[in-house]
């Protein structure tokens, strides 16, 4: 019992520490020292001490000290702690991106007013609420497909995807969601960060759109070259008809030749311009042969010599208008950086993609190779060359051409690299891509040495 007096005073000491200050704890510990000497310690009721009592007194003051000075430090933690928390709460609230959490079972258990905004759904309607309401109805697998990556640890960054708002209406956001875990580290939950894009993409694809047209354009004077002949040729069968109807029939059917070779061209030209709204089967040797044809004059005109090496039974799933428009752009640019009698060398076989690791280096798909030894592209401009309106012509390019090419990569789950040299003797530029067949293809339900031959060459 008379260890008694000493806790109840030493935890009256640590709770002045908690609540008050170290300062007011340390006048509890002298009052308590006081009050111990005069309520507890024989003689009572009076201040003298024995040898043995002084030093159990001392102790006393000494834990005191100690306990109020770890009281306070412990107090001061869980204020900093707490402070903290409130911060990082403000600066979610105060969001301007859409930021929400949800647990296990995809629903939805905190909602900023960032969310609010961006999908039209207050709070109090939005907690409770399955996070798969968001999603597009004619992709239901995408919400429960990301939620099962992100309960297993791993994260998501920036996943491009359609999002439905109260209203109906939809919208295209940028998403990243990472796992929430607790004390344990056991996955109880996601966090979500969204941000609009869709004035971002809707610019995107007006850049898109007219770079498409100001290729077509340029493909106006080798097309309007190409339909002329036969144009000319039909003009004089038809003259040929008329004045030697005996031969009638073999004069119309020499013109019909040169009128369906008029619209293949012009199907051609509509392929650059006009596309399906979903991927098709296609014979890659046969599109990049098609694209060629097109330049060939140009090609000729500047003594440009031809190697073809095709593996012409290579078929894959895509969208021909927009690759034909891949393999055009690269085909301008070896044109333009070509000088007279150089040589362009395309390349089409089956090949892996070795350029990504673990399951990316399985898929399966087509290599195409452009190269040519002309002026090459310097070391500093290759890391920028797809960046958007980054341009090494000057005034005569756009800056779109490979930025739209790589996209269009991107959007067919490709890759697309590049090599060059301008040293005198070995100059020259390499674009190697590779796009998926429709087998080695990678579902994305988020949510992408001889080149020195080449050259030589």
């Amino acid at each position: 019992m008379r260890q008694e007096p000493f806790v109840i005073f030493i935890a009256a000491v640590i709770v002045s520490a908690r609540l008050l200050g170290f300062g007011p704890a340390l006048l509890c510990t002298a009052a308590s020292g006081l009050a111990i000497d005069y309520f507890a310690l024989e003689p009572r009721f009076s201040f003298s001490l024995s040898a043995n009592d002084y030093g159990r007194l001392l102790i006393f003051i000494a834990v005191s000290i100690v306990s109020a000075g770890l009281a306070r430090q412990r107090s001061r933690a869980q204020l900093r702690a707490d402070q903290i928390q409130r911060q990082m709460a403000a600066m979610v609230e105060s969001s301007d991106d859409a930021i929400f959490t949800g647990d296990r079972n995809g629903i939805i258990t905190s909602w900023n007013r960032g969310a609010e905004q961006l999908y039209g759904y207050s709070a109090a309607d939005a907690i409770g609420m399955p996070v798969d309401v968001l999603g597009p109805p004619e992709r239901p697998e995408e919400i429960p497909g990301i939620t099962t990556k992100v309960m297993r640890g791993e994260p998501v960054q920036h996943h491009t995807s359609e999002r439905i708002r109260k209203d109906g209406t939809r919208i295209t956001v940028d998403i990243s969601l990472s796992p929430i875990r607790n004390e344990r580290g056991d996955v109880i939950g996601a966090s979500s960060i969204a941000h609009d894009i869709t004035a971002q993409r809707r610019s995107e694809e007006a850049l898109r759109r007219n770079e498409k047209l100001a290729t077509a354009g340029r493909l106006a004077a080798a097309v309007a070259h190409e339909i002329n002949n036969p144009l000319e040729a039909v003009l004089n069968l038809i003259y040929l008809a008329r004045h030697r109807p005996q031969s009638q029939e073999q004069y119309l059917e020499m013109a019909e030749t040169e009128v369906l070779r008029v619209a293949a061209i012009a199907q051609q030209m509509l392929g650059f311009v006009r596309e399906g709204s979903s991927p098709a089967p296609l014979n890659v040797a046969a599109t990049l042969d098609d694209v060629l044809q097109l330049y060939l004059r140009q090609l000729t005109q500047k003594h440009i010599g031809i190697d073809k090496t095709y593996d012409r039974d290579i078929e894959i799933r895509g969208f021909a208008g927009e690759l034909r428009q891949l393999f055009s752009n690269l085909i301008l640019n070896a044109l333009d950086a070509l000088d007279e009698g150089g040589r362009l060398t395309l390349h089409v076989a089956r090949s892996r993609d070795w350029s990504s690791h673990g399951i990316g280096a399985r898929r399966t798909g087509v290599r195409i190779t452009i190269a040519d030894n002309g002026s090459g592209i310097r070391d500093a401009d290759q890391s920028r060359i797809f960046e958007p309106f980054y341009s090494t012509k000057g005034d005569a390019g756009t800056g779109l051409g490979l930025w739209l090419s790589h996209g269009i990569v991107q959007k067919h789950e490709g890759s697309i690299r590049v090599r060059s040299r301008t040293a005198a003797g070995s100059r020259g530029t390499v674009f190697l891509i590779f796009l998926p067949d429709s087998a080695g293809r990678i579902e994305n339900v988020s949510i992408r040495n001889t080149s020195a031959e080449w050259i030589r060459g």
